[in-house]
């Protein structure tokens, strides 16, 4: 039964319109701060970091608020009130309005899609199902924002507002989907507005020791995978230029990324619904994303970038939407939006703090210190939440 009244595909079309909103805007920060604004780069860096600060502040708050309110209410002020802000940065987009509003935008993004992630917890599918859809959706979405977002930034030669025009449109059809398809709990109102007590008393209820420490090692994990995966979205178009490999052909990469997270997406949903191991899937997701760092310390040509991308692509897409299956299974339905929340929280932590950590280690050693030391990490994520679930699995409670 859909405790929410939602259906999967219109969780699935709204996270796809607003990643391809999102992705009008975050590739073109740096860029356009910089050139446009004429502010330096540690600006811009500055800004990403409050961006994805309060993605994280987002995030949390969306999850244990999902719990405890009416979803359908909070989903709907998160879109609005994403539409309205697009709509203002059509018209202010100067200095130092912009940072302010992106970093509002980066607030309501971590409550959107926790939100969503926490909605899909509720879908009355297959958990795995879900965040393997939720996950191609976001993906097609960004493939096809990304794929159209450079070539009309040149076109408008560097004004950003036509760029904000298309997201605000998408938002608009994002908060409609909402509005009409997103539903109250069945039972109604009444329900609604006992719920903040129901899951006051609930949510006493501790979750399994081992349930515990397998949802922990994972958010613990995807902080350190995600700081190490975003040195390949920042410092590396910086070492590849450096080796006279064009941008056009470090941009290549990331389309080859998203086509190849569409494709695989769909081979292990195929998959899934004959045999799946989802710790297998995890491990073998955080081996391949080390496996491509130590193949960048061989690259001599811009063909073993393409196979270190496409290592990374297969761990992205094999490990990333399983974690929060996982944790969807580990957690009881009364705090299944919290513990997302915590999960997407743990992420932006990663992403936020990923191209400062790696700016420092090539400021005091190399890039090629950077790849080992990337490799080396996420070799230590895997051993660690291994041994973790060995020791754990077998007395987990699924929920």
């Amino acid at each position: 039964m859909n405790r929410q009244g939602i259906q999967l595909r219109w969780l699935l079309l709204g996270m796809f319109l607003g990643s391809i909103g999102n992705s009008f805007v975050w590739p073109l920060t740096t860029i356009y701060m910089h050139q446009q604004l004429h502010e330096s780069l540690t600006v811009s860096g500055i800004v990403l970091l409050l961006y994805s600060g309060a993605n994280v502040i987002g995030s949390y708050i969306a999850g244990l608020l999902f719990d405890k309110k009416d979803p359908r209410r909070l989903m709907l002020g998160g879109t609005v009130t994403a539409t309205i802000v697009m709509g203002l940065l059509i018209a202010f987009n100067g200095w130092p309005v912009y940072g302010i509003l992106l970093t509002v935008i980066g607030f309501l993004n971590g409550w959107i899609i926790t939100m969503v992630n926490s909605y899909g917890t509720q879908s009355g599918r297959d958990g795995r199902y879900v965040f393997n859809m939720l996950y191609f959706a976001n993906n097609l979405g960004m493939v096809i924002g990304t794929t159209i977002v450079g070539p009309l930034y040149q076109y408008a030669h560097g004004n950003i507002s036509p760029m904000f025009s298309i997201t605000t449109v998408l938002y608009i059809l994002f908060s409609t989907v909402v509005f009409i398809f997103f539903k109250s709990d069945d039972n109604g109102s009444e329900q609604i507005s006992n719920r903040g007590h129901q899951v006051d008393t609930k949510a006493k209820i501790k979750l399994p020791l081992s349930n515990l420490m397998i949802s922990w090692a994972f958010f613990v994990s995807l902080a350190v995978i995600w700081t190490m995966y975003e040195q390949w979205s920042s410092n590396l178009s910086v070492f590849m230029t450096d080796q006279g490999i064009s941008m056009t052909k470090y941009s290549l990469l990331w389309t080859l990324n998203g086509v190849l997270i569409v494709i695989i997406q769909l081979i292990i949903t195929w998959i899934n619904r004959y045999h799946s191991n989802l710790y297998r899937q995890v491990f073998l997701g955080i081996f391949t994303v080390a496996l491509s760092f130590v193949i960048l310390l061989f690259a001599k040509s811009y063909l073993w970038y393409v196979l270190a991308m496409v290592v990374l692509t297969i761990g992205e897409a094999t490990a990333f939407p399983t974690m929060p299956a996982i944790v969807n299974e580990l957690s009881p339905v009364e705090v299944k939006g919290k513990y997302q929340g915590i999960l997407n929280a743990f992420s932006s932590i990663g992403k936020a703090i990923g191209p400062l950590f790696g700016g420092i280690v090539i400021e005091l050693a190399s890039y090629r210190i950077l790849f080992v030391v990337c490799a080396f990490s996420v070799m230590v994520v895997l051993i660690a939440v291994f041994i973790i679930v060995k020791f754990n699995q077998s007395k987990t409670i699924r929920y």
